[in-house]
């Protein structure tokens, strides 16, 4: 069983990634997608991306970053792979998943699963442009309004080269409203030869299981259910790991103080300006908001701290919050 963590875009960056691989339980995680338009990105750009390429491409604690891409057209995918593949990406990741509406309304993301052809073209054409040794693989969800094409695309990617498939098991009308279709995913399993892993609505233990058994898949791609409860990979895999509330609080405190340290040093954000004090604690606001939906504790730090814009404000109430003796 391989466990990965998602791409999710203004969510698992640099930081949630090194935070999230240190807790551990994944083989691997995915950067945010790297926008490809008309013209070969400065390597710069991948760099804040991916700061990872910058040690070996992989996290503090050792995991591989798979550096994702998003475009429509493949020459000028290609010549961004091969550069990305120069600064020593490990794998390459293709995007056509994203359901957001900016995105797909430049080409981009899961409009092009309408498109077999092209996604054909794109993972050819990436496949070609890297060394053999750098795996390329595609992320897809079942198609754009229907399931209809979900094969046709899926044996579009094995024809084309890739090495793997993830698939999000919703279409991008669903966008991210329950439920899932994990028996969709059992479909293109049976439909084609590569691996396939799943993706979608895996929130606990019981929901990896079921989505195993469901799709077929034993490898799982964890979203926001990582990120709500950062011990999950763990658990999935059979650890007996309690997680409480006081844990959590900690690894607040040191997501916080990295999100700090970037601003003081003058680390760039994935856009290019450094990190503000009031940029940075909304980052930090961001991930508590989610906390909400699985620790109490979160709903009422969260009402504490959001009217907060510095940091020796927040790190106060933080370390003030107590802990619990309630695992979740």
């Amino acid at each position: 069983m391989k466990i990965f963590l998602a791409p999710m875009e203004g969510l698992t960056d640099y930081y949630m990634r090194d935070m999230l691989t240190r807790i551990g339980g994944y083989d691997a995680c995915v950067s945010e997608f790297i926008r490809v338009t008309d013209r070969l990105l400065p390597a710069r750009t991948f760099l804040q991306y991916c700061p990872e390429l910058c040690v070996g491409g992989r996290t503090a604690a050792g995991t591989p970053v798979h550096v994702q891409l998003l475009g429509s057209d493949p020459s000028v995918l290609a010549d961004n792979a091969g550069l990305v593949a120069s600064l020593g990406a490990l794998h390459i990741d293709l995007n056509f998943g994203c359901p957001a509406k900016t995105v797909n309304r430049h080409r981009g993301g899961a409009v092009l699963l309408d498109e077999p052809e092209t996604l054909y073209a794109i993972v050819r054409a990436v496949r070609s442009a890297v060394p053999a040794a750098i795996p390329v693989t595609a992320k897809m969800r079942l198609g754009v309004r229907d399931h209809s094409r979900m094969i046709e695309n899926a044996r579009a990617f094995e024809a084309a080269g890739a090495s793997a498939l993830v698939v999000h098991a919703r279409t991008k009308e669903d966008g991210y409203r329950p439920p899932a279709h994990w028996e969709a995913i059992a479909r293109i399993c049976e439909a084609v030869a590569l691996p396939v892993m799943a993706n979608g609505e895996i929130w606990t233990v019981e929901d990896a299981r079921r989505c195993q058994a469901v799709s077929g898949c034993s490898d799982l791609m964890l979203g926001r259910g990582a990120v709500t409860q950062p011990v999950l990979a763990r658990r999935i895999r059979g650890e007996a790991v309690d997680f409480f509330w006081d844990d959590l609080r900690h690894w607040q405190a040191d997501f916080l103080a990295l999100l700090k340290l970037a601003g003081e040093l003058g680390q760039p954000k994935r856009f290019g300006a450094p990190w503000t004090e009031r940029g940075a604690i909304g980052r930090y606001k961001q991930w508590l908001a989610m906390l909400t939906r699985d620790w109490p504790e979160a709903v009422t730090l969260f009402h504490q701290v959001k009217k907060l814009q510095r940091f020796t404000d927040v790190e106060a109430v933080l370390s003030a919050a107590g802990p619990a003796d309630v695992a979740a």
